[in-house]
């Protein structure tokens, strides 16, 4: 599990630090004056922020009207989000599937995180810490959490061309959004967007095992404070984007826990039912890995791979019984969440 989060973090880190530094040379009350036009920053202009420039004039002109700019802004980045939620959406459907398989081996899991808090010297820790990797493994479940980093990276010329788009160009940089200028940080819209985001981790959190919510507490809260972050060092022009992005992500989010959340769970209760978990992780081996230096762990390979077939047929009745606990487990907590 922490490949996953420090897959995440390394990719959150990515979009703030390539944002500040590729609108780095647009600080400054003449930015918009002196659009770069050599070296590095005058290609990404040329490539993203001018496209971007007359994407959002020619929307402004359509619609028309005191707030003509940054309607514009809301209409663009309204449909570059829509165009993401197929593929967002597809994510979210790998991730919860995880979830949802994740919840039957918990078991297995809390016994290794017991084991590694006991676990006396290197030779030991890795030994169970080996043991997670085989329970993932064999039971066919990803260390990634079933979801990319696609979405965030396709969202990175977005935010590069409406921040240049802004910066270069006296007609948006000068405009206003409800008496909001868009070439300014605007507090009120940051913190609007931000709290999208906070509602929207809120109701992710929501169709996770209890187990799992502490460990994605502070993955949850990274997309809020990114988006407060780097509305408040850039433009209110910006931060629209993020607005609308956290209004279609909430709508997204309801979709995920009313409509595929049901639908995965019945699913996976019925391949689990089928195919129950494997069973690659008891207390009985820790216990022997713990005071036995490992030859616990030896002698239960070996008698894996011995296995008659009345054994491994014992093994399946075993699975069974063990996935049948963990159903009923999960049923009397949703019951008593009720």
């Amino acid at each position: 599990m922490n490949k996953k989060y420090v897959k995440y973090l390394s990719v959150l880190s990515l979009v703030l630090v390539l944002t500040l530094v590729l609108t780095g040379c647009a600080q400054g009350s003449s930015a918009n004056l002196h659009a770069p036009t050599s070296g590095p920053y005058g290609f990404i202009y040329k490539w993203l922020g001018t496209p971007f420039q007359n994407l959002i004039l020619k929307t402004a002109q359509t619609v028309g009207g005191k707030n003509a700019y940054a309607w514009g802004i809301v209409i663009i980045s309204f449909v570059v989000r829509l165009l993401l939620v197929p593929l967002a959406l597809n994510q979210q459907y790998k991730s919860t599937t995880q979830q949802e398989k994740m919840r039957a081996i918990q078991p297995q899991l809390k016994l290794i995180q017991d084991a590694q808090k006991k676990a006396k010297g290197p030779d030991q820790t890795q030994k169970v810490s080996g043991l997670m990797m085989d329970v993932y493994k064999q039971n066919n479940l990803s260390l990634t959490g079933g979801m990319g980093c696609l979405p965030l990276l396709l969202q990175m010329p977005i935010l590069i061309g409406i921040y240049q788009a802004v910066q270069y160009s006296k007609q948006i940089g000068s405009a206003t959004f409800l008496s909001i200028p868009l070439g300014k940080p605007s507090i009120l819209i940051a913190i609007i967007a931000t709290v999208f985001y906070l509602v929207q981790g809120w109701m992710s959190l929501q169709i996770v095992a209890p187990e799992q919510r502490k460990q994605m507490q502070t993955m949850i809260l990274m997309s809020p404070m990114m988006t407060f972050f780097i509305s408040m060092i850039s433009t209110a022009a910006l931060a629209l984007y993020f607005l609308v992005g956290g209004v279609v992500i909430l709508i997204q989010q309801f979709i995920t826990n009313y409509v595929i959340t049901p639908k995965i769970r019945k699913r996976t209760d019925a391949e689990l039912e089928k195919n129950p978990v494997k069973v690659v992780v008891t207390k009985e081996m820790l216990d022997g890995i713990l005071n036995n230096g490992g030859s616990e762990s030896t002698s239960t390979s070996t008698k894996a791979t011995n296995a008659t077939p009345e054994d491994r047929a014992n093994e399946d009745k075993e699975a069974k019984d063990f996935h049948k606990n963990i159903r009923e487990l999960n049923k009397g907590k949703q019951q008593r969440k009720k």
